[in-house]
């Protein structure tokens, strides 16, 4: 489900697991393979601060990396839909999040500033309105909200939607 969103960009795959297991990476993605052994041999005997017990293990994946723009996924995330079904392509929208500058110090209350027609409520400081450059692009999950394990007993029925 991933393939139309994915395939133009390289990826990085961090295998998690049994490094002695193969996997296989479908035809047609350009990508580099890393797993334990190949953290150890690279990081040495600092190796131990990259986790496989985790998400810890994709910390590797951004040290490896030289591009501009780092999407990480887990193997059991899925592509989300909007209300009429259709796929939504978050690659992109976090590519455009990070291409729009953010609000610094304030919170515009109506609407995204920078989006197109849209302007700055009254009392945002005019020297704000240009914005500061956007560093990460976090998405959210669908269903089960990422709390922390003591909010997620206290709302074992809260489920996110958008």
């Amino acid at each position: 489900m991933w393939r139309p969103f994915l395939q133009p960009y390289h990826l990085i795959i961090i295998q998690d697991g049994d490094p002695y297991k193969v996997i296989k990476v479908l035809d047609g993605f350009k990508y580099e393979l890393y797993n334990k052994n190949n953290v150890d041999r690279v990081l040495g005997p600092k190796a131990r601060c990259i986790s496989f017990m985790g998400s810890v293990c994709r910390c590797f994946g951004f040290l490896v990396s030289k591009k501009k723009y780092i999407f990480t996924i887990d193997d059991n995330c899925f592509v989300a839909k909007d209300p009429s079904r259709k796929e939504i392509n978050a690659l992109a929208e976090h590519i455009q999040n990070l291409l729009t500058p953010s609000t610094s110090l304030f919170f515009n209350t109506l609407y995204d500033p920078y989006g197109d027609g849209a302007d700055f409520v009254r009392g945002y400081p005019f020297s704000l309105r240009e914005g500061v450059s956007t560093a990460i692009s976090h998405g959210l999950w669908l269903n089960i909200p990422d709390y922390d394990a003591p909010t997620q007993l206290v709302k074992p029925r809260e489920r996110n939607t958008r």
